[in-house]
C-alpha cells in the first residue's frame, strides 16, 4: 500500500486586516476616474498612430503626419500584404514565416516554465522533505543572475558541450537550427521567478482543504490536480501573460540562439534587422511593428480578468 502524503506545517494564519475604506473611496472619485481616462488616452495616442500609419499609403506616410488621416482618410491594407507575404519586404515569403516562429516559440517558451514551476511550487509549499526551505531559497537567489551573463556559457553548451580537462562531461548536444535552444533558455530564466511567485501563492492555500484531501485518501498528484491547480488559475495565468509578452518582445536571445536564421528566427529579430535595410519604408515597417503588437494584445485582453484577479490575490480583503 502507498503511504498517505503528507504536508508540511504552515505558520498560522494571520488574522485579516480590515477593510481600508478612505482608500477605496479616494481611487473611486470621479476626479480619480477623470484621471485615469486621461492616462489611458495618453498612453493609447502612440498606438492608434502606429495602426494609422500602418494603414496609409507610402506617398501619405512621407508627407503628412498619420493625423491627417482623419480629415482625407485614404486607408487600406495593402501594406499588411506587402509585408507579411510579399518578397519585396527583403524576405522570401515576407514576415509570414517569422510570425509564425514567434508563435512557435513563444507558446512552448511559457507552457515549459509555468508547468514545471507549478509543480516545484507544490511540492516546496506543501511536501514535507530535508532542506525544502534552503532549496526555496537557493531558487529565490538565482533571480540575481543576470541573463547577459549566462548567453555566452549556455551557447557554447548547446554548440560544444561541457568538458573537464579532456574528460567529456556533456557531450555537444547539436542544437543548431532549432527552437530547443531558445525553449531551455526562456526555461532556466523563467523559472527562479514563477516558482517563487506560485510558492507564495500554493502556500496560501487553506491548509483544511488539503487535510480534508489527505484524510480520504488523495495522493500529491491527486491533490494538485484537483485542488491546486484550479485554486491556482489566477496565479498560473498571471505569470503566463507576463512570460509569454516576455518572451515574445524578446530580441537578446533571439538573436544568439536563433540569429537571422528564417526557420527559426522569430518576428522581432527580422524587424531588427529590416529598420536599418528598409528605414524609409515607414508604411511597412509601421504595419510590421503593429503586427508584432497583435499578439500580445489579444492574449492579454482574453487573460485579463485572470491577471487582475491573480495581482489581487493576498491583498487587503474586506
Amino acid at each position: 500500500m502507498s503511504a498517505q502524503p503528507t504536508l508540511a506545517p504552515t505558520e498560522a494564519a494571520k488574522p485579516e486586516l480590515p477593510p481600508v475604506k478612505a482608500v477605496r473611496r479616494s481611487f473611486s472619485s470621479p476626479l480619480a476616474s477623470a484621471l485615469v481616462v486621461a492616462v489611458t488616452a495618453l498612453w493609447t495616442i502612440p498606438t492608434v498612430g502606429l495602426l494609422v500609419t500602418s494603414l496609409r499609403p507610402k506617398g501619405d506616410v512621407a508627407s503628412t503626419g498619420w493625423w491627417e488621416a482623419f480629415v482625407h482618410p485614404d486607408l487600406g491594407l495593402e501594406n499588411y500584404r506587402s509585408v507579411l507575404f510579399d518578397n519585396s519586404f527583403g524576405t522570401s515569403g515576407g514576415l509570414m514565416p517569422y510570425l509564425v516562429n514567434s508563435v512557435a516559440i513563444s507558446i512552448p517558451a511559457t507552457v515549459f516554465p509555468l508547468v514545471l514551476a507549478a509543480m516545484a511550487a507544490y511540492a516546496l509549499a506543501w511536501v514535507r522533505f530535508k532542506g525544502s526551505d534552503t532549496l526555496f531559497f537557493v531558487i529565490f537567489a538565482l533571480q540575481v543572475v543576470p541573463l547577459q551573463m549566462a548567453l555566452i556559457p549556455l551557447l557554447r553548451l548547446f554548440s560544444g558541450g561541457a568538458h573537464l580537462g579532456s574528460v567529456t562531461v556533456i557531450p555537444a548536444l547539436n542544437l543548431k537550427d532549432t527552437y530547443l535552444p531558445v525553449w531551455l533558455t526562456h526555461t532556466m530564466f523563467a523559472l527562479p521567478l514563477a516558482i517563487f511567485l506560485l510558492h507564495n501563492f500554493i502556500a496560501q492555500l487553506p491548509r483544511d482543504l488539503m487535510e480534508a484531501a489527505v484524510v480520504d485518501g488523495a495522493s500529491h498528484f491527486k491533490i494538485f490536480r484537483s485542488i491546486v491547480l484550479p485554486l491556482s488559475a489566477p496565479a498560473l495565468a498571471s505569470f503566463a501573460i507576463f512570460q509569454f509578452l516576455w518572451v515574445w518582445n524578446d530580441l537578446l536571445v533571439a538573436l544568439t540562439f536563433a540569429g537571422g536564421n528564417p526557420t527559426v528566427a522569430p518576428m522581432t529579430s527580422r524587424l531588427a534587422q529590416l529598420s536599418g535595410s528598409n528605414g524609409s519604408r515607414w508604411e511597412l515597417l509601421s504595419a510590421g511593428a503593429f503586427l508584432s503588437m497583435v499578439v500580445p494584445l489579444a492574449v492579454f485582453f482574453a487573460l485579463q480578468r485572470y491577471f487582475v484577479r491573480g495581482l489581487l490575490a493576498g491583498s487587503v480583503k474586506g
